[in-house]
């Protein structure tokens, strides 16, 4: 069109704006988890340095989490509590909430990835013999012909129940319950194990992290279910 008052543009100016709005709210800061931003076309390389963090985080015990999910951490007094005070004195970066928050991230990302078959995502946030088990498990599903679906429904509570510090190297166990559909399907289309029905599910799985490394990536070393 020529002349007049240009309303398609800034129509698009509004949509652009929701949508930068939309994301921020729904990406938050990061926690660790998450792969590393690259320019486009580069590889990943989980050795890129994470953003320098605030350093003025409050101490603990921390502030409530944004999101719905109950997030349990352990009394600063008690054993678990203090292992989160030591690794916070290593990496003052460190904050429960905020990791449960990455952990819980994390979770469904690694649940539809299994689910799906992708090894990259599961090669980035798997340690190695965790990775083996879940890729093992991946072939044998593939060579039998089965499918897949995994679907986490909503997240419940997400609660540190263990932690460890040895020298730089972390470990902490978060109890996740949840509501999911799990759902396999053989060859010819029947179903061969799981159902349609949502089903609650609490799983033990033990994240570790060097935090010294340049990597800020907290990998799943083990997993269990209650």
């Amino acid at each position: 069109m020529s002349g007049g008052f240009p309303v398609d543009l800034i129509l698009f100016a509004m949509v652009a704006a929701f949508l930068v709005l939309r994301l921020r709210s729904v990406l938050g800061r990061r926690t660790g988890f998450e792969r590393p931003p690259r320019e486009a076309g580069a590889p990943f390389d989980p050795r890129a340095k994470a953003p320098q963090a605030e350093n003025d985080l409050p101490e603990l015990p921390p502030a409530a989490p944004a999101n719905s999910t109950r997030h349990v951490v352990p009394d600063a007094r008690g054993p678990v509590g203090q292992a989160l005070s030591r690794i916070r004195g290593v990496d003052p970066a460190f904050e429960p909430h905020a990791f449960l928050n990455g952990a819980e991230g994390a979770f469904r990302m690694i649940v539809d990835a299994f689910a799906r078959g992708d090894r990259e995502t599961l090669r980035a946030l798997l340690g190695d013999e965790t990775y083996g088990g879940f890729e093992g498990a991946i072939t044998a599903r593939e060579q039998a012909g089965e499918t897949q679906r995994s679907e986490v429904r909503a997240m419940q509570e997400a609660g540190i129940e263990a932690a460890d510090l040895r020298g730089t190297v972390a470990d902490i166990t978060v109890r996740f319950v949840s509501d999911q559909i799990n759902l396999t399907t053989a060859r010819d289309g029947s179903v061969s194990a799981g159902a349609e029905a949502v089903t609650e599910l609490t799983d033990i799985w033990t994240f570790q992290r060097d935090l010294r490394a340049a990597d800020p990536t907290w990998r799943l070393v083990a997993t269990r279910s209650a």
